[in-house]
C-alpha cells in the first residue's frame, strides 16, 4: 500500500482541530455535517494520492473543510446589478419586481393567509378567486385562471381541450419558444394531435379552413414573440382565424407568450399584440406569461370564455401546475398597477421602457467620470429581451470601456473591470461587445446608481495602482 495514504488523517483528527472546532462553536454546526464534509475532503485526497501527488497535510484537509462550510453558507440566488441593456434577461431573472410587489410577498409569506378560505362563509374557497376579477377588468375576459408558467399553461390548455383530437396551427408557427419548448413536442404531450398548414412564410386563412375535419378541436395561433420572419410573409390575422373558427363551431387559442397589456408603439417600439386584442377579436383562451412584459413574477396567465376556462380549472392536471400564494401575491400586486394607470412610474421593466433619453445620458456620463477617464459614453440600443419583442430596442447611451496601452503593455481592460465587477458585494454584470466592456444605464433603476459609482471608483483606483 502507498505509504501516502497512511499519512492521512483520521475523521476525529481533522474534527479536533481547533479550527475547526471554532467553526462549529461559532457558527453552530451540527456534529453529522461536519462529519460528512471531513469524510468528503478525505475522499479528495486519497484520489490525489492515487494519481501521484503526495499527502495533503491535516492542516491543507482542515482548510478544505472549512472553505466547504464557507461556500455553503454563501447564499448561492443573490441579488445583481443588471447593466448589460437587456430589459428582460432570461439569465438575471427577468423581470424584476416593483416595491408593492415585494411588500406583498413579504405579507404572505410571513402570516397565515386566505389562500384557500372563504373568510365569508367560513369554508374552503379557492385560490383563483383572488386574481381573476382583476385579470377579467384588465383584458375583458369572462374567466382567468393562473398556473406556474406559460408553457404549463398552453399544456394544460392543450391537454383539458384538444386531447386525442386535432389542433391546427400555421406551418410558420410550430416553432421553438425556448429552453427546447418546441409547439409540435407540447402538442404530442398533450395527447393533441398537430396539423400543420400553410408554409413556413404564407399561410392564409382558407389554410385553416381547408384543413378542418370532425376531429378538429381547435385552431391556434402562436405569436413569434423571439422571433421575425421577413421578406416575402403573410399570415392570417386573428380575427380571420376567429371567423373561420365561429363558422366552423371550433375554439381558437392564442399563445401570446410575453403578454403585454401597453401599446409598446407609444414608446418607439415594435408593435405587440394586447392581451385585450386578443380577447376583444373573440379567441376562445389567451395564454401568456406573468414575468415578460406584464413585469411580475412568473407565472402562466390564461384568460378567456369562461366555459372554456372552466374545463381547465377542473382538470386533473390543473393542481399540478397550479401558482402558489407568493407569486400569486406578486401577481396581484403588479396587475393593480395597471388598473391604477401607474404602470410606467411603479412596474420596473415599462419605467426602464418610458425613461427619457436625456435622463439615461446624464447618468452614463456620472458613471463614466467615476471610471476616471476610462470609460467614455457612446450611443447605443437597449434590448427588451426575455423572448419579448424581436429585434425591438431602444436608444439609450452607453459607457464603453476598451482596451488600453499599446504592444505589449495593452492590458485588456474590458475584461478585468468586468471580473471585478461580477465580484462585487452586489456583482454589476455588463456585456462584452467588439473587445469594449459596455455598461447600460437603462437596465438599471436609479436607487443602485450609488452602488454603481462606488463600485466603478474602487475599480478604476485598483487599476489606476496596478493591482
Amino acid at each position: 500500500m502507498n505509504s501516502e495514504f497512511r499519512k492521512l488523517p483520521s475523521v476525529d483528527q481533522v474534527l479536533a482541530h481547533e479550527r475547526i472546532k471554532k467553526l462549529a462553536e461559532s457558527h453552530g454546526y451540527p456534529h453529522s455535517l461536519l462529519v460528512s464534509l471531513a469524510r468528503e475532503s478525505l475522499d479528495s485526497a486519497r484520489r490525489v494520492i492515487a494519481g501521484g501527488s503526495p499527502a495533503p497535510t491535516l492542516g491543507e484537509i482542515v482548510e478544505a473543510v472549512a472553505d466547504r462550510l464557507q461556500t455553503l453558507e454563501i447564499p448561492r440566488l443573490r441579488p445583481v446589478i443588471n447593466a448589460t441593456g437587456v430589459l428582460l434577461h432570461t439569465n438575471l431573472g427577468r423581470a424584476p419586481l416593483s416595491k408593492e410587489a415585494t411588500e406583498a410577498i413579504s405579507v404572505v409569506a410571513t402570516d397565515y393567509n386566505n389562500l384557500e378560505f372563504d373568510l365569508r362563509s367560513g369554508r374552503r374557497g379557492s385560490r383563483h378567486v383572488h386574481v381573476e376579477d382583476i385579470l377579467c377588468q384588465l383584458t375583458g375576459a369572462e374567466a382567468a385562471l393562473v398556473v406556474n408558467n406559460n408553457a404549463s399553461g398552453v399544456l394544460l390548455g392543450l391537454t383539458a381541450l384538444a386531447r386525442r383530437k386535432e389542433v391546427i396551427v400555421s406551418r410558420g408557427q410550430a416553432v421553438e419558444i425556448g429552453g427546447s419548448f418546441r409547439i409540435p413536442d407540447v402538442m404530442r404531450q398533450s395527447g393533441a394531435k398537430l396539423v400543420e398548414v400553410g408554409t413556413t412564410n404564407c399561410t392564409y386563412a382558407a389554410d385553416y379552413e381547408e384543413a378542418i375535419t370532425p376531429r378538429t378541436a381547435a385552431l391556434m395561433r402562436v405569436h413569434s414573440s423571439n422571433f421575425r420572419l421577413v421578406g416575402f410573409v403573410s399570415e392570417a390575422t386573428l380575427e380571420e382565424i376567429v371567423d373561420v373558427g365561429n363558422r366552423h363551431n371550433i375554439t381558437v387559442l392564442d399563445d401570446l407568450g410575453s403578454g403585454c397589456f401597453l401599446d409598446t408603439t407609444e414608446f418607439g417600439l415594435d408593435p405587440e399584440p394586447m392581451v385585450q386584442q386578443s380577447v376583444a377579436a373573440g379567441v376562445g383562451v389567451t395564454f401568456f406569461s406573468g414575468d415578460k412584459l406584464v413585469g411580475g413574477p412568473q407565472a402562466g396567465i390564461i384568460v378567456g370564455q369562461k366555459h372554456l376556462v372552466d374545463k381547465l380549472k377542473r382538470h386533473p392536471m390543473a393542481r399540478a401546475v397550479r401558482v402558489d400564494k407568493i407569486r400569486l401575491a406578486a401577481l396581484i400586486a403588479t396587475l393593480l398597477h395597471y388598473l391604477k394607470g401607474e404602470a410606467t412610474s411603479k412596474i420596473p421593466v415599462w419605467r426602464m421602457i418610458a425613461t427619457p433619453l436625456e435622463e439615461i445620458e446624464q447618468r452614463a456620463e456620472l458613471w463614466a467620470k467615476a471610471l476616471n477617464g476610462m470609460g467614455v459614453v457612446i450611443d447605443g440600443e437597449t434590448m427588451v429581451g426575455g423572448g419579448s419583442l424581436p429585434g425591438g430596442t431602444l436608444p439609450t447611451k452607453l459607457v464603453a470601456i476598451g482596451e488600453q496601452g499599446t504592444g505589449k503593455k495593452r492590458v485588456n481592460i474590458p475584461q478585468a473591470i468586468s471580473a471585478r465587477l461580477r465580484d462585487m458585494p452586489v456583482p454589476v454584470i455588463g456585456r462584452i461587445s467588439e473587445d469594449r466592456l459596455l455598461l447600460d444605464p437603462r437596465s438599471v433603476p436609479p436607487e443602485d446608481d450609488a452602488k454603481i459609482l462606488a463600485a466603478l471608483r474602487d475599480v478604476a483606483s485598483d487599476l489606476s495602482k496596478g493591482r
